[in-house]
């Protein structure tokens, strides 16, 4: 695997000038487990504690509203369809459970739209039942499609045993990739997430609030979730919109309500005000060259399919570095478009973007004169590593 850093294209070690308000020092927060990132680069700007296995508790809605969005969009729903509310939904989630519920009646049949707003905005946990079941036929069945889907969204530490965020030891997830599924479901169903954003839900005559308390914040927010059951502590995905920014918080284990909302309202304000976006490549321009042997040409050039921007502090002159990692060098012919490299950007130790990179025209194989000229240097190169950098 080759690593090269981006001297020639100087993002390596640059500081941005920016002219606003002086650079701030990062917010003390007093939750165990948190991070902030911005929506369209998925640039971390701040994170404690991200990577630990925390309990959802309802924050696990997200994803149970993910595979309905999902199965909305692929038609394999209908917003009228009607979904039976069986006993066990209204035993364990609705009025008899004391949990958070849209008072759906036993047998009764509710149209998966009605679900999905008890779900979002009532925090249901009938409604994460009912949907579990209509779907799969059973909680465990939903249970496992939620995870799957998590897999298949590249979340690997996200496991669910449940629709609605019962305290089972197994049901684990992280903040860093939490806030990850808030940024995929904003960016792929826009129209679908707006349901987030609805400040209550009138159902079987009774009228709730938004359990979001971050909606009643003047910052810009208009989503996602919170959760607490039992001693998981309190916990909640938001994010904020202020011009044309959006920022996604993801936050674990606040000793009460109170704390959750304070702290989260202060992290979303001080990413705010701290940071500025700057692009570093536009869709399409070159940001780096690989190695190419046996080809017609001995490199080739390497781009994105969007632009390529990350958020940092206003007037801090911080170093950023950029990595370009790859597999190389890359055997003739190479194709053009083919994902072969990740950039990777860094503040610090920490990785606060990740973005892929194709090739920007194809390589043929080269001649027979050069492909044995490649294989000459790629040997005596390969002498070079082993006898005089690893002496």
């Amino acid at each position: 695997m080759r690593v090269s850093r981006l001297v020639l294209l100087a993002v390596v070690g640059f500081g941005w000038p920016v002219a606003a308000i002086a650079a701030e020092t990062a917010p003390q927060v007093n939750v165990a487990h948190t991070i902030l990132i911005d929506a369209e680069t998925g640039t971390v700007l701040f994170e404690k504690g991200a990577d630990a296995l925390v309990d959802p508790a309802s924050t696990s809605k997200i994803m149970t509203a993910e595979i309905v969005f999902e199965m909305l969009k692929d038609g394999k729903l209908k917003p009228d369809q009607l979904f039976h509310i069986s006993q066990t939904a209204w035993r364990q989630g609705g009025a008899p459970s004391r949990g958070t519920t849209m008072f759906a009646k036993p047998n009764s049949g509710v149209a998966v739209n009605d679900l999905l707003q008890g779900l979002i905005v009532d925090s249901a946990n009938d409604a994460a039942i009912a949907l579990a079941e209509g779907i799969s036929g059973s909680q465990g069945a939903f249970a496992t499609l939620m995870t799957r889907r998590a897999r298949e969204l590249g979340l690997d530490h996200l496991t669910f045993t449940d629709a609605w965020g019962d305290a089972s030891p197994d049901q684990k997830v992280t903040p860093r990739e939490m806030a990850v599924l808030a940024q995929h479901q904003i960016a792929t169903f826009p129209d679908l997430y707006k349901m987030y954003a609805q400040r209550d839900f009138v159902w079987n005559k009774i009228k709730q609030p938004n359990r979001n308390p971050l909606l009643g914040f003047d910052i810009g927010a208009d989503g996602l979730k919170t959760g607490n059951i039992g001693d998981s502590g309190y916990s909640i995905v938001g994010s904020a919109v202020q011009g044309d920014q959006r920022l996604i918080l993801a936050l674990y284990d606040s000793k009460s309500a109170k704390e959750r909302s304070e702290e989260a309202r202060k992290i979303l304000q001080w990413g705010f005000r701290a940071f500025a976006r700057r692009k570093l490549f536009a869709a399409g321009e070159t940001v780096a060259y690989a190695d190419v042997d046996g080809g017609a040409s001995g490199s080739i050039g390497l781009v994105s399919d969007r632009d390529i921007a990350v958020l940092v502090q206003r007037e801090s002159g911080e170093k950023l570095v950029a990595k370009i990692v790859y597999q190389g060098p890359l055997p003739a012919p190479v194709a053009a478009g083919q994902q072969v490299a990740m950039l990777k950007l860094y503040r610090g130790d920490a990785e606060i973007l990740a973005a892929p990179l194709r090739t920007a025209t194809a390589v043929d194989i080269g001649s027979l004169p050069k492909r044995a000229l490649d294989v000459g240097v790629g040997y005596l190169a390969s002498l070079f590593r082993k006898y005089v950098l690893h002496s």
